[in-house]
């Protein structure tokens, strides 16, 4: 698989306090790549490293296939948690300046601007100062200036705080987008809901170590439990139910349905297949609900950090 970023066995200490213990991660080129973790787990400091804010104690890291050289920050898009916009500037004076320090003439700024502007519909706030905006205004213009460039990196660190849902929605499009174009984008979040939506694939980091790493898909496949919610018009509910206990591990389930349904969470063994059980369940009543139950991500999340505790 080809490659954009790599980090192989990147470790960091501040003090007596290690934030990084024996890191790697591969992020694959013109992919979605989650960095998960609770609250100083790391993350922000794996970030900072690969946009060289800091250096790493042990470790290497690689951009496209090379050891990561200062020149290489022209070619990486780094938005920080911490927004660092000047707040008495005007918007378009500020968006033009921080556009030329990435390399950018006067007019290719005005152009690009131009064009993100109109995209977010936030052309009239280029002679706004930053102090007159709110947290999710300052944020729009600084998602511009941070992809302005076209870089080959994208890092986002939190890009949703501050967003109403109609904005962060809206975000969450502009990076699907850019990933289309040809971007690799690695970004941190505490939004399970967008990891989902976004990123194909995730590591999450708990206490400086890394403890999952690969393709979403193939984690969620590792972490189900081949159990199904089941939603029955039953024949007899209490003849089908010692029939279901004598067969399998059964519970209650707790889904949402028009219908007055028996619900129940059933799961099977290895050996035996859904087709088995619906066969059955056939033969008892009629099914209005039948759903494999796969794990979120914050299911995995939380269950993983828990056991690491």
């Amino acid at each position: 698989m080809d490659h954009l970023l790599v980090a192989e066995n990147v470790s960091k200490q501040f003090g007596n306090f290690t934030a990084l213990n024996n890191i790697s991660i591969s992020i694959p080129r013109q992919s979605i790549f989650g960095l998960l973790g609770p609250n100083g787990a790391g993350k922000t400091t794996f970030l900072r490293i690969v946009n060289q804010i800091t250096m790493p104690d042990t470790g290497k890291v690689y951009l496209d296939g090379k050891p990561l050289h200062p020149d290489d920050i022209a070619h990486i898009g780094y938005l920080p948690e911490e927004r660092g916009l000047y707040k008495s500037m005007k918007v378009g004076e500020q968006a033009l300046y921080l556009a030329r320090l990435k390399g950018l003439s006067k007019a290719e700024a005005k152009e690009r601007l131009n064009y993100w502007f109109k995209r977010l519909e936030i052309e009239g706030w280029w002679d706004k100062r930053i102090q007159e905006l709110s947290k999710g205004m300052a944020q729009k213009v600084q998602f511009v200036i941070t992809v302005l460039h076209n870089p080959k990196l994208l890092i986002f660190d939190e890009p949703f705080s501050g967003f109403d849902p109609v904005n962060a929605n809206l975000i969450k499009d502009e990076i699907l987008h850019l990933k289309e174009e040809g971007a690799t984008i690695l970004f941190s979040t505490h939004r399970m809901e967008s990891v989902e939506e976004l990123c194909d694939y995730i590591a999450l980091i708990h206490k400086s170590n890394k403890l999952i790493d690969g393709k979403l898909t193939d984690i969620k496949k590792e972490y189900k439990s081949n159990t199904f919610e089941v939603g029955l018009d039953a024949i007899d509910e209490v003849t089908l139910k010692r029939e279901l206990e004598d067969r399998y591990s059964i519970g209650v389930a707790k889904f949402k349905s028009i219908n007055e349904d028996l619900k129940l969470s059933i799961k099977l063994k290895d050996e035996e297949t859904s087709n088995e059980l619906i066969q059955f369940l056939l033969s008892r009543g009629k099914i209005n609900h039948f759903v494999e139950v796969i794990p979120s991500v914050n299911d995995i999340f939380i269950k993983t950090v828990t056991q690491n505790a």
